[in-house]
């Protein structure tokens, strides 16, 4: 009775924790909202330089890794350990497939002078400033949580592979797995917002 109250406890503790989450990104994008009433023709012009099909990939990529972690949870239920731990290589290399992409698109942005603080940003306009403002900030921190959610896949599959992890324990796994499914859930707001804006 006792393990059962605390794994609740750990459950609902969870998702107090993905609540928090939610409100922090939800106040960023009405922190957008707000600015592209105010200047929607320099959000187009921003949308129109970052790279679609990157964005797009992205996109593919999390969507994947978050049906993979799920079929983890339902392998390690199953008992097919091996199949577990390989739908968890797979995701937490979904993770680095993310970052790589968004490491050659942020250069490319560098590249052209555009990020914060540039010459080009500054001297230019406000509205196009603001955009690209958000944007660093909005995919730099959604980065962050990418990261943070490879580390919580990969302590899963070391417990995985140590047997700690099993049938009838995997509430670390299966919260690893919730806070993923939250980091994916957060992408699908952000890529219409930032890469379709019209």
């Amino acid at each position: 009775m006792s393990a059962q109250i605390d794994k609740t406890g750990v459950k609902i503790g969870m998702w107090l924790f993905l609540y928090s989450e939610i409100i922090l990104f939800g106040g960023l994008f009405v922190l957008y909202a707000v600015y592209f009433y105010k200047y929607p023709e320099f959000f187009s012009e921003g949308g129109k330089e970052l790279n679609r099909i990157m964005g797009a990939a992205n996109t593919i990529v999390l969507l994947v890794s978050s049906f993979t972690v799920a079929a983890s949870i339902t392998a390690i239920q199953r008992r097919a350990k091996k199949q577990a731990v390989g739908f968890l290589l797979f995701s937490i290399l979904c993770g680095v497939t993310f970052l790589v992409i968004k490491y050659f698109e942020w250069t490319a942005k560098f590249h052209h002078d555009i990020y914060p603080n540039s010459e080009t940003l500054v001297s230019g306009e406000v509205g196009l400033n603001i955009f690209f403002g958000l944007y660093y900030i909005i995919t730099g921190l959604h980065g962050l949580h990418v990261i943070i959610g490879m580390i919580l896949l990969t302590i899963s599959l070391v417990l995985v592979l140590a047997g700690k992890v099993t049938e009838s324990k995997y509430s670390m796994l299966e919260n690893s797995g919730l806070y993923w499914h939250l980091v994916d859930l957060i992408w699908i707001f952000v890529f219409p917002l930032f890469y379709l804006v019209l």
